[in-house]
């Protein structure tokens, strides 16, 4: 973070100042990084004290403080040696240090901030956009999935007077979310990949969807760019609400990075990228024909940015990995491959972890679907679960194994379906369907484990890897 007093950082979040004992006072300066966990606090931190459903952040304030925190920011006053800001409410004073820090580096240097939302392919396009910022000097990221009111701060308050680009992943689970983030932190670039299903329980239907996810680019001023997948119908209508310049990507010809010759295999997709009248092949190593959207999205940022589009190529070449938990690639012993990519779910990213299954499964070996709940889909669910058990069904897959109680109506679905050779199998825990697993795995089988992060199946994933490494 950028050194501030003690005096800014209390006007920054309206806060009373109580100062320590150990002679800090109001001129004394503090840079550190925010942190919302205590396990997570280092020398010369601000902890910020949260209420949450399950506990209260000010009982940790102590354990903070001997990790080194500098300043806590608490609701009410706690017993510390170090200082303290008390605020009404210790998330929105986390937004607003955040809106204050970039709006400063904002105004002193040349910071570009990239906004990134949608229903599926955040985390994957932001870390694709990182890697080609960092060849133009000095980046901040999202770490993990950090998205929302609160990892969303997090990562903006990281900026420092050098940076040169904040890549910020939106998030949101309802209205007036992403654009509470874009207020903190008002793009230059604002990326739409995706309105799907994911979330839709909570938004209330996918018309609450895309009003949330055009808040991304609602706002943006005519000299900020919007990067929208024109391939989407629902993306492509937020063309009409923006004031922004539009620079789109996808398949068809009316783009503006558009890739053609896609063909995906075993070990990722090669297509050939076409941007302002040149074009180059990529093997693009992230496992997933889908992911080539992704690809596309975080190349006309690039393009944004000024990056040469072969530099553009060198970066998604260099990428093997969307992120841990997404399409992770394990195993290997007796030719028999893990596919973990269990750290979310929504029916559009099952779908095409089920197609991306079925290409690549090896000729000697089964195609296996290890598949537990999509969470967050409210009166789609029972439907949603259905459609992906007859996908399964219908793509051939050898093998379907449903874990979990919330996941049943795939296995159901499956079964009631006639001319399958396949078969489907129904395991109400990991355990379970773990011992299932390593005794029937064949020689080159080809395992997919895919599920809401919710339904833990990552940790299956990461078994049956271990097991077959």
């Amino acid at each position: 973070m950028i050194a501030l007093t003690l005096a800014e950082i209390a006007t920054a979040v309206n806060g009373r100042l109580v100062p320590g004992d150990g002679g800090a006072g109001p001129e004394t300066l503090i840079d550190g990084e925010s942190q919302t966990d205590s396990r997570e606090v280092g020398p010369g931190h601000i902890f910020f004290a949260r209420r949450g459903e399950e506990t209260d952040g000010h009982r940790y304030a102590a354990r903070a403080v001997d990790a080194g925190a500098a300043l806590l920011v608490v609701e009410h006053e706690v017993d510390s040696r170090v200082p303290q800001i008390v605020v009404a409410d210790s998330t929105d004073a986390l937004g607003a240090l955040a809106t204050e820090v970039v709006r400063r580096v904002r105004e002193a240097g040349e910071l570009t901030i990239v906004g990134i939302t949608g229903s599926n392919g955040k985390t994957t396009t932001k870390n694709l956009v990182a890697a080609m910022a960092e060849r133009t000097g000095p980046t901040v990221a999202s770490a993990k999935s950090f998205n929302n009111e609160v990892g969303g701060p997090v990562t903006m308050l990281r900026v420092a007077p050098d940076t040169r680009t904040l890549i910020a992943e939106m998030g949101a689970s309802a209205e007036g979310e992403i654009a509470r983030l874009t207020a903190m932190a008002p793009p230059h670039i604002g990326v739409v990949l995706t309105v799907g299903l994911a979330h839709a329980g909570e938004f209330g239907g996918i018309e609450t969807t895309f009003r949330t996810k055009s808040e991304m680019v609602r706002d943006l001023p005519a000299s900020a760019i919007a990067v929208l997948n024109r391939d989407d119908p629902r993306v492509a209508q937020m063309a009409e609400l923006t004031r922004a310049q539009v620079h789109w990507f996808g398949l068809g010809s009316e783009t503006d990075v558009r890739a053609t010759d896609v063909d995906a295999s075993a070990d990722g997709t090669r297509f050939v990228i076409h941007a302002d009248g040149a074009s180059l092949p990529v093997h693009f190593r992230v496992l997933g024909e889908h992911h080539v959207m992704n690809a596309l999205a975080a190349a006309a940022v690039g393009r944004a940015l000024g990056i040469p589009l072969a530099e553009i190529v060198e970066t998604l070449e260099s990428a093997t990995l969307a992120a841990p938990g997404r399409m992770e690639v394990l195993g290997g012993r007796d030719g028999v491959t893990i596919i973990n990519d269990a750290y979310n779910a929504s029916p559009d990213s099952m779908s095409a972890a089920l197609r991306t299954l079925a290409q690549i499964r090896r000729p000697a070996g089964r195609s296996v679907a290890v598949l537990g709940a999509m969470s967050e889909l409210g009166e789609y669910s029972i439907e949603e679960h259905r459609r992906v058990g007859l996908q399964a069904v219908r793509l051939r897959i050898s093998e379907l194994v449903v874990v979990g109680a919330e996941a049943r109506q795939l296995h159901i679905s499956a079964i009631n379906e006639g001319a399958w050779d396949g078969e489907s199998t129904f395991f109400p825990t990991q355990d379970e369907a773990f011992a299932y697993l390593t005794e029937t795995l064949r020689a080159d089988d080809t395992v997919l484990v895919k599920s809401s992060n919710a339904a833990g199946l990552q940790r299956l994933g990461d078994r049956l890897g271990e097991a077959y490494a």
